[in-house]
């Protein structure tokens, strides 16, 4: 259940008082010709003064309205920016005047057609000569919009969000053209762009909490895609060498600013490579994308209460797991006992659940003292063999897999695999997880027993790598949350969030 919101009754009554007048305030459609960008650009050379004989077209929402008798100024903002009307009794005739002058607000819709002209401040304005009401808005701006700093209502009524706040509107088109350059680059290596199941009978490709559905038709539970990767190993099976996908996943886990239970990802799987091609790839769209919406390779952020500059160009610094915690946290993991291990990770009050390992050990150390660390772009290779199933043993190290992750700003951007194809080892591995699973590791992989049969046709070697649409558009377009990049995010219903707070005053 939404709040619903109060009609203004001063919109209302004009409304009524246009009906009346005979005025259609919803009409079908208008003919645009031109945006205020191109208004903007076009006639930047025209001095202060200087009227035109070039007739435009525009529509949009009314931000500001200045009436001074028989002339008004209004504010008309449309997609691109926004540009300056100027609207006289005499020019439009007095019922018309009246009609924009008196009977129109801030967020009303409207459609102007008129000459170009810079006025004496230096403006440039469509000198209108006629006007035609597009859509009449019945609801006043919130008035917390007002300095545009209440968060939580920007996302909860992005709508109104993107119309107040340029800058919003601004990050998503940015957003839209650094998916755009990521289809691009792929596209110009050769790979194919499929799609993969949403809901899925098993869910698997990631150590994630599924949300679960039900199908009536069959009367059994069903899963949304938590992963397309299993999927996507599939088409390697098939016959294709190089696939990718962009999708939504859904994992049933945390809400944080850099999670959100939806979220858009990218999976690319690629026969006869290894994870190395896969970090190429990786730091390669980032630095295109990068370059592509903001001129350079170079952004800023505020990290820990620091501002710093972070540079995506090509190649980044890779460190092996063992390495980055002996760098960062002064110890030598390589060289411990399991049992050495599990007594300094219990000396640290670090938590864990299920069967401790070495590898285990060796993540706990990493995630607890090294990620926050990692600052600048920077591969992570070569994890312990317990933190997936699906990957290639290392050949330099039976501990090891041939896998690395990428992290930024403390915030893990990637995650990549040399991928296992040999069908034995990955039913074992399987059956392990699986058996987690049935113990009550709630982010187990459970037994995909078609994937396995796919497997045993045989799946060429290959690299694979998937990463967040989400936070590459947090770090490269200077965000502060994922829910700043995400038009819709996941929110709880607004009315429960008021119950909850009168409940609390109440305590």
């Amino acid at each position: 259940m939404v709040k619903k919101l109060s009609l203004d009754e001063n919109k209302l009554k004009k409304l009524q008082e246009l009906q009346q007048m005979g005025v259609n305030a919803y009409p079908y459609t208008y003919n645009q010709t031109h945006h205020a960008n191109e208004i903007q650009e076009k006639y930047a050379s025209i001095i202060k003064e200087e009227h035109t004989e070039d007739t435009v077209s525009v529509a949009g929402r009314i931000m500001l309205r200045r009436v001074m008798g028989k002339a008004s100024f209004i504010s008309l903002q449309d997609q691109s920016g926004k540009v300056q009307l100027y609207l006289t009794q005499d020019i439009l005739g007095e019922e018309q005047y009246q009609i924009f002058a008196k009977k129109t607000d801030v967020g009303d819709i409207i459609g102007v057609e008129g000459k170009i002209f810079r006025t004496k401040m230096g403006e440039i304005t469509v000198e209108v000569a006629s006007a035609k009401m597009l859509c009449k808005s019945l609801l006043m701006l919130p008035e917390k919009f007002h300095g545009l700093k209440d968060i939580e209502l920007r996302y909860r009524q992005r709508y109104v969000d993107l119309f107040v706040n340029p800058e919003t509107k601004e990050t998503f088109m940015k957003r839209s053209k650094m998916i755009k350059v990521i289809r691009d680059f792929f596209d110009e290596k050769g790979v194919i762009e499929v799609e993969t199941p949403t809901l899925q009978t098993i869910y698997g490709g990631a150590n994630a909490k599924p949300f679960i559905t039900h199908i009536n038709t069959w009367d059994m539970p069903m899963f949304l895609s938590i992963s397309p990767e299993l999927y996507l190993k599939r088409l390697l099976v098939g016959g294709f060498e190089r696939v990718f996908t962009i999708c939504k996943n859904f994992r049933n886990e945390d809400v944080d600013t850099s999670h959100n239970p939806e979220f858009t990802m990218l999976e690319i799987y690629q026969a006869y490579a290894d994870y190395r091609t896969m970090m190429e790839y990786l730091e390669q769209v980032y630095e295109k994308a990068c370059l592509a919406v903001n001129g350079t390779t170079k952004v800023k952020h505020n990290y820990k209460g620091e501002e710093v500059v972070i540079d995506f160009k090509a190649p980044w610094k890779r460190m092996t797991m063992l390495d980055a915690i002996k760098h960062y946290a002064n110890i030598d993991a390589s060289k411990m006992s399991e049992a050495h291990l599990q007594n300094l990770i219990e000396d640290s009050n670090i938590k864990y659940e299920g069967n401790f390992s070495w590898g285990l050990g060796v993540q706990l150390l990493f995630e607890e003292y090294v990620e926050e660390k990692l600052v600048q772009p920077i591969h992570i290779i070569d994890h312990p063999k317990e933190s997936t199933p699906l990957c290639k043993l290392h050949p330099k190290d039976e501990r090891l897999i041939e896998r690395f992750e990428s992290f930024c700003l403390g915030m893990e951007l990637c995650n990549a695999y040399s991928e296992l194809n040999d069908p034995i080892l990955q039913r074992k591995l399987l059956e392990e997880q699986a058996k987690q699973l049935r113990g009550g590791a709630g982010e187990a992989h459970p037994m995909d027993e078609d994937f396995i049969n796919a497997m045993e046709y045989g799946m060429p070697p290959a690299g694979g790598l998937g990463f967040g649409i989400d936070r590459m558009a947090v770090v490269l377009l200077e965000q502060a949350s994922i829910r700043d990049v995400i038009l819709f995010p996941t929110m709880k219903p607004w009315v429960e969030e008021e119950g909850k707070e009168e409940k609390d005053k109440k305590k």
